[in-house]
């Protein structure tokens, strides 16, 4: 078991999460059930799984759960460029969001190579 709390990738995903929240407050109202929402839930999985998969007894059951969090974490970026796309999130708002998703991408492929499973 490990201490989630502990964990950069976690602090890290927690502060995606974050900053997604701050970031959907700015979307049209008739996103509130569509792709708001869906972006919340993409962004509260992400270090969900990560601290599901830390109260786990072994190293393969916490490798499974960093790979739901690292879908999650595609499907956000997704959701992310969508967000682009329609003019909902500006440059200067999507690129350091798109920043700290790869970045969290790769601590959790790092955090799963070292958990040899």
């Amino acid at each position: 078991m490990h201490n989630f709390k502990e964990l950069k990738v976690w602090k890290a995903a927690m502060e995606i999460s974050k900053s997604v929240f701050i970031a959907t407050r700015l979307f049209p109202s008739e996103e509130k059930f569509t792709l708001i929402s869906q972006m919340m839930r993409s962004a509260i999985s992400i270090p969900s799984n990560i601290a599901e998969g830390c109260g786990r007894k072994s190293n393969k059951e916490f490798y499974q759960y960093l790979n739901i969090s690292l879908g999650s974490s595609f499907e956000l970026e997704t959701q992310l460029i969508l967000a682009k796309e329609f003019r909902y999130i500006s440059d200067s708002n999507f690129t350091p969001l798109q920043t700290q998703i790869i970045e969290v991408q790769r601590m959790i492929t790092g955090l799963q190579k070292s958990l040899n499973t």
